[in-house]
């Protein structure tokens, strides 16, 4: 009974022709065992139809806008992104004194506070983190195109925060307030001064006994 169930058995499916990939093929006029793929075939994940959020550009220029609103996560997101990514040559604070120029390397980045990119669109910043600019590499492959907006985005907020007045403050809306002054020494912000005043002879020998004793 069983030599006859596996005599009844088919192996077509492994035994059935195939060829390696790139292997050579008479079945084709290029001689090519793997096909191209259908003309305007997309890989799944890769349709960029929103060209703005995946390039940062209107046409050919950078565009000054946010492709989606900037709320408090998305700044929060931004500033974790920026600290790991940026903070290393633009420093946190965006003046470009960043570690690694401190260290030697052969340019500083400029800061984020002089006027020509004060006045830049976001889609500037978008585009240089996209492509590189200068020495500095291109970050396409390590922050996707979503978290490099939120880096804009916070990039934004570290510029307006140079040169923020109380007049930007929305209308009701508190500022923080500032740390407590301590008017006596001491009292918890600072410790009274020391003065080292000259030693005696006598005091000077009394630590000198404190020490022998101490032995």
């Amino acid at each position: 009974m069983t030599i006859a169930a596996t005599s009844a058995c088919r192996i077509d499916m492994h035994v059935q022709p195939r060829q390696n990939p790139l292997s050579y093929s008479d079945f084709y006029a290029d001689h090519r065992s793997a096909r191209p793929p259908v003309e305007g075939t997309v890989a799944r994940g890769q349709l960029y139809s929103d060209a703005y959020f995946y390039t940062g550009k209107i046409g050919t220029n950078p565009g000054d806008y946010m492709p989606f609103p900037v709320t408090k996560e998305v700044l929060a997101r931004g500033r974790e992104r920026y600290d790991i990514y940026c903070a290393p040559c633009h420093s946190r604070v965006g003046d470009g004194q960043g570690f690694i120029p401190s260290r030697g390397f052969a340019r500083m980045p400029p800061s984020y506070h002089i006027p020509r990119l004060q006045k830049a669109p976001l889609g500037y910043f978008f585009d240089v983190m996209t492509n590189g600019f200068g020495i500095m590499p291109d970050y396409a492959s390590q922050i996707s195109p979503e978290d490099r907006w939120k880096i804009v985005a916070y990039i934004k907020a570290l510029q307006l925060s140079q040169d923020a007045t109380q007049a930007d403050v929305p209308a009701g809306q508190k500022i923080p307030s500032e740390p407590p002054k301590f008017a006596e020494p001491g009292s918890g912000a600072t410790l009274p001064q020391v003065v080292n005043e000259p030693r005696t002879g006598i005091e000077s020998g009394r630590e000198h006994d404190r020490r022998r004793d101490n032995q």
